[in-house]
């Protein structure tokens, strides 16, 4: 058995080494991809393009301004004289954010009165409009506390108003709260499953393609024998471009990893396992190279939408949160996020573990039967 199984990786990678197409679609895009998406995946907004429309005009308003340009967070490339000008800008994406300083806003503050701000966000992004709206209320917030003391020393009720609750945030793991340290993790796991995903779905089909899969039917190689001899090549490919994007993550992105290696890796092959038995199954339900890379594209989209990567999974639907738990992305996203910012073991990550191995013995025995009863 095992000597059937050893040629047949043998064959598979002299196929996958011959071909210099296949070199590097192996080698370079898991690179250019994580490369691509580890910067374009960025939640720290910054530079944020931004109009005033000070209809006030005081020392007063400027100073007000003025907080806002000393952030790195807002850019006030605009100076608008009438709100129609906020509305075009707005519509021609011009415009993120806009402050509105009313007339009256001086002569409230040194009467007493609440004055009042107009901030205008663009809603279209609703995750970008939440996080501006925080900037700008920390703003806005310690200018009006500075506000609040100086009318406290004007009456000679004291220097300062101290708040009865005074909150100070701690972040654990991600002290400064990057988001690429997040995201570079998640895109990791995100790429192999892709590269892994499609070199599997290809695989079966391409012997159906080139003629030569008549003559595997008559070897006599059983279903079991044939499927661990075209997964375990691309397990180990795999396993080296899980090392290159490591490699890129740790000294391109500065990525910090706290946890062990081997713990890693044994969430890696677990992961492999799932996808390369997922793209397995495609192969044997595509008849063509076109409608298995097509299949795979089909199933990548909600894997990685379902994963919590991108959208945190207890804000989706009931069902749909259970529904996530036959997705094996999920599993390998908290994996490789907990293992590189964490540096948690086996102790903490075991059900995640058994949550992969028995997704991929499902997947892989589906794959088998799937195979024999193509053969019957």
């Amino acid at each position: 058995m095992w000597r059937r199984i050893r040629h047949l990786i043998i064959k598979e990678f002299i196929q996958a080494l011959r071909d210099p197409r296949l070199r590097l679609f192996v080698i370079l895009p898991p690179i250019i991809q994580l490369i691509i998406y580890g910067y374009a995946i960025n939640f720290d907004l910054k530079h944020i393009t931004t109009a005033i429309f000070d209809q006030d005009r005081t020392p007063v308003s400027r100073d007000l301004i003025r907080r806002f340009a000393a952030t790195d967070y807002f850019d006030l490339r605009w100076q608008v004289n009438r709100e129609g000008e906020i509305r075009d800008l707005m519509d021609r994406n011009r415009i993120t954010v806009a402050l509105r300083i009313p007339p009256d806003f001086t002569e409230d503050l040194r009467a007493g009165r609440t004055a009042s701000l107009q901030l205008i966000v663009d809603g279209t992004d609703s995750n970008t409009a939440l996080v501006v709206s925080r900037y700008a209320n920390t703003i806005l917030a310690s200018y009006a506390q500075g506000v609040l003391n100086q009318h406290l020393q004007q009456m000679g009720l004291g220097e300062s108003l101290a708040l009865p609750v005074a909150i100070e945030p701690r972040a654990w793991f991600n002290v400064n709260l990057i988001s690429r340290f997040t995201y570079v993790p998640g895109v990791i796991a995100m790429v192999i499953m892709l590269v892994t995903l499609m070199l599997t779905a290809l695989s079966v089909v391409r012997e159906k393609e080139l003629g030569t899969m008549e003559q595997i039917l008559v070897s006599p190689l059983r279903p079991l024998e044939f499927m661990l001899g075209k997964t375990i090549p691309f397990v180990l490919i795999s396993l080296v471009d899980v090392v290159l994007v490591t490699l890129v993550a740790l000294f391109w992105f500065g990525v910090p990893f706290r946890g062990h290696p081997l713990v890693l890796l044994a969430g890696v092959i677990f992961f492999l396992f799932n996808s390369v038995g997922l793209g397995l199954l495609i192969s044997t339900l595509s008849r063509t190279q076109q409608q298995a890379m097509m299949a795979g594209v089909f199933l990548f989209t909600p894997a990685l939408l379902l994963s919590g990567l991108v959208f945190p999974i207890p804000n989706m639907p009931v069902a749909v949160q259970y529904f996530t738990y036959l997705n094996p992305l999920r599993y390998f996203i908290i994996i490789i996020q907990d293992v590189f910012l964490k540096g948690v073991g086996l102790k903490v990550l075991w059900p995640q573990l058994v949550g992969l191995a028995l997704l991929g013995t499902a997947l892989l025995t589906l794959s088998v039967l799937r195979f024999r009863e193509r053969l019957g």
